[in-house]
């Protein structure tokens, strides 16, 4: 009885350990948590450890309440321009602030229509007229754009649809009452409020107080105080290369201030451990850096390798760009039958030419001399000529935001990540001879 007591203990302990791993990852991918997310009750059950953890290690609180949960995430670069939601710019931005103003003054339900109206008298501020924005709803591209941020809203969780649809909005005018189509949608009050994760809001600053700039803005809306004492400072130092850890990619140590980099090379076996046994997250440690990476390739906005033609371009890109430094194998672009080469150390941080660069229309051009030999498994628009330099564009920007290359729009300078795709030459071994039963 004591052994089967015993063993039903272990069980439970080890299924409360990966459930609360699970939350924690859960919270990591979507910080705006609400109660359709699959791991909401786990974050409930374990909102007394996962907070703990989250500010222990990151310095990042996290507020459950019975109808969200929010992670209060702070990048550790705010000037970084590959984070942000997907198609979003300046403009769109701009557009979604001010639909949230909007919805924070709005009764519990709103229609899209009475959305883009109460919008369009914000955006004629003469503030946002001065800065050269205007917004009218008469054109549709404006329709569209309103749209994907009410789409992005209701990913959120901050609205929810009650009834309508939001093409028709689009495709239909802005006279009259019967002429433009509309969705009614549901206000998610606290959820909204849990949008902007700041330290602090941006309307407690005296008016001639309040930051000018963009950047001081930014640096304004998540700066915390840091104690005057060695240890307070050396939590900074850490919770700072925790953050990055876990929300970038890769830390590069040539990009680590003097402080944070001695720190960091005391500290970073340590680190690592700690986090990947909380995470799950295997460490990849080399001179250059070091990522906590993903097996399973759940915790990223930017899954590579992946499905589809734009990630299998990004695929070969990387080839091609690896294969450009010293001691790399030339891409061989002749039909297939020949060797194919497996991943060189697929978990090592390699080292990539640092000063190598490559122009952008020879990425373009490797593609376009790619098409005929992997053209089959692209969609139609992108075995068109042409289509190039579009399928490069949108390869480099996702290797930029996996860290993996500087690209300033002419010139691409691989990182030493980049290596960790390349390809090498292939191994081969002699098949082991097969087994077979005899009587003799």
């Amino acid at each position: 009885m004591t052994t089967d007591s015993t063993a039903i203990g272990q069980q439970q302990a080890l299924h409360q350990r990966e459930e609360l791993t699970a939350a924690l990852r859960a919270l990591l991918m979507t910080p705006l948590m609400t109660p359709a997310h699959t791991e909401f009750a786990a974050v409930r059950r374990h909102a007394d450890a996962l907070r703990e953890w989250f500010i222990r290690e990151t310095g990042w609180p996290l507020h459950i309440e019975r109808d969200a949960a929010r992670l209060y995430k702070r990048p550790a670069d705010v000037n970084d321009a590959t984070r942000g939601l997907p198609g979003y710019e300046r403009r769109r931005y701009v557009l979604l602030c001010l639909a949230c103003a909007v919805l924070e003054r709005a009764d519990p339900q709103i229609t899209l229509r009475v959305l883009g109206d109460r919008l369009l008298a914000l955006a004629a501020d003469p503030a946002l007229a001065a800065l050269g924005f205007s917004f009218t709803l008469q054109a549709q591209h404006e329709r569209r754009e309103l749209v994907a941020v009410c789409r992005t809203l209701l990913e959120l969780g901050v609205l929810q649809r009650v009834a309508g649809d939001e093409a028709g909005f689009i495709h239909g005018g802005n006279e009259g009452p019967d002429s433009l189509h509309d969705a009614l949608y549901d206000v998610q009050r606290r959820i909204l409020a849990g949008v902007l994760a700041a330290s602090r809001g941006p309307s407690t600053w005296p008016a001639d107080e309040a930051p000018v700039t963009l950047e001081a803005r930014l640096t304004a809306l998540v700066a915390e105080p840091v104690p005057d004492s060695d240890e307070g400072r050396r939590t900074t130092l850490r919770h700072h290369l925790a953050r990055r850890l876990l929300d970038d990619p890769v830390i590069y140590l040539d990009r680590l201030d003097a402080d944070q980099r001695a720190y960091f090379m005391n500290q970073r076996g340590t680190m690592a451990t700690r986090l990947c046994d909380a995470t799950g997250l295997v460490a990849e440690q080399r001179a250059e850096g070091l990522a906590l990476a993903d097996e399973d390739g759940e915790l990223t906005d930017v899954a590579m390798p992946a499905e589809g033609t734009e990630a299998h371009v990004t695929l070969l890109v990387t080839e091609f760009l690896t294969s450009r430094s010293p001691g790399r194998p030339k891409i061989d672009l002749a039909p297939v039958g020949g060797g194919s080469g497996d991943l060189s150390e697929p978990g090592a941080l390699l080292t990539a030419r640092a000063n190598s660069r490559t122009n952008t229309d020879e990425v373009a051009a490797f593609i376009a001399s790619a098409r005929g030999r992997f053209g089959k498994f692209w969609r139609k628009s992108a075995r068109e000529a042409g289509s190039e330099h579009e399928l490069a564009a949108t390869a480099l920007d996702r290797l930029q935001r996996l860290q993996l290359l500087e690209h300033d729009g002419t010139g691409v300078r691989p990182l030493p990540a980049l290596a960790r795709f390349a390809v090498g030459e292939a191994e081969l071994r002699p098949a082991a001879p097969v087994a077979t039963g005899t009587l003799f």
